[in-house]
Parts: C-alpha cells; sequence; structure tokens
C-alpha cells in the first residue's frame, strides 16, 4: 500500500531534528584522531616504595618530538608526533608506508603523595621512563592531654 504524500513529507520533517542532532554533535576528527592517539599508547606503571614510575614506547621519536606535563595540579599528560622526514619529501617516492604518522598520548590523575616538584623523564632507544618521586610520609603529631 502506497504511503500518502502529505503523511511521508510529515515524517520526514519529524525527522530532521534527529538527523540535525547527530551532525551537530558529531564528534570531531582531531576529538577521534586524540582518542586514537589514547588507545594506541601502552603504558607500565609502576610503584616502587619512593616513587610511581611510567614506561612509554615511543619507538622513532626524539626527545624534542616528546611532552611531559602535569597539568591542573595533578594530572600527568605525556605526548608525542611522530613526523615524516620532510626533507626528503620533494625527492622520495614511498612505494610501500607502514609506519604511522601519528599522535600519542596518554593522561593519568597522579596520587596526592607525588612530588611535583621533582619529576623526571629519560628517552632511551625508544622507551620514555618517566620517574615521579613521593612525598614522604607526614610526621606523626602529637597532641598533649591535659588532664582537667
Amino acid at each position: 500500500m502506497a504511503m500518502d504524500p502529505l503523511l511521508s513529507t510529515v515524517q520526514q520533517l519529524l525527522g530532521v531534528p534527529d538527523d540535525l542532532e547527530r551532525i551537530l554533535h558529531a564528534p570531531t576528527r582531531s576529538y577521534m584522531r586524540d582518542t586514537e592517539a589514547t588507545a594506541s599508547t601502552p603504558v607500565d606503571v609502576k610503584e616502587y616504595p619512593n616513587s610511581y614510575v611510567f614506561i612509554v614506547d615511543m619507538p622513532g621519536l626524539k626527545s624534542n618530538d616528546i611532552k611531559v606535563q602535569v597539568e591542573d595540579e595533578n594530572v600527568l599528560n605525556i605526548s608525542g608526533e611522530r613526523k615524516r622526514n620532510e626533507k626528503e619529501e620533494g625527492e622520495v617516492k614511498y612505494i610501500r608506508m607502514e609506519r604511522r604518522v601519528a599522535k600519542f598520548m596518554r593522561k593519568f590523575t597522579l596520587p596526592a603523595d607525588c612530588n611535583l616538584e621533582a619529576i623526571s623523564a629519560a628517552c632511551q632507544d625508544g622507551v620514555l621512563t618517566v620517574t615521579v618521586p613521593k612525598l614522604p610520609p607526614p610526621e606523626p603529631k602529637t597532641i598533649a592531654v591535659k588532664i582537667g
């Protein structure tokens, strides 16, 4: 049975807000890229008696391509970007390109016992090691008891 043209038009118009909602609130390309970068960056996190250590594989990255930052007072942000060699661009024809030009990013909420002023980072053989020292535990406070 054929649908009445007026009814069909009304149904299409009623669907417009749903279509607009889907278009206006779709994730942006940069959000999708950052989400993928976060998901594809494996990290090992170790806790030692005096520190936390973050170990991140960052193959092919130079130290100036890697950023280690503390945001919002207790969020450790480790990021980097693998770039193409721009010097070769004009003179090279790629036959196959499997290594991705990509961004890497991970964020970690640090515990309250971290010494944010003493964080160190070192990259060797494509492995980034970020060490976050712990603050010493507070000294126990003795309170004098008065006998009344």
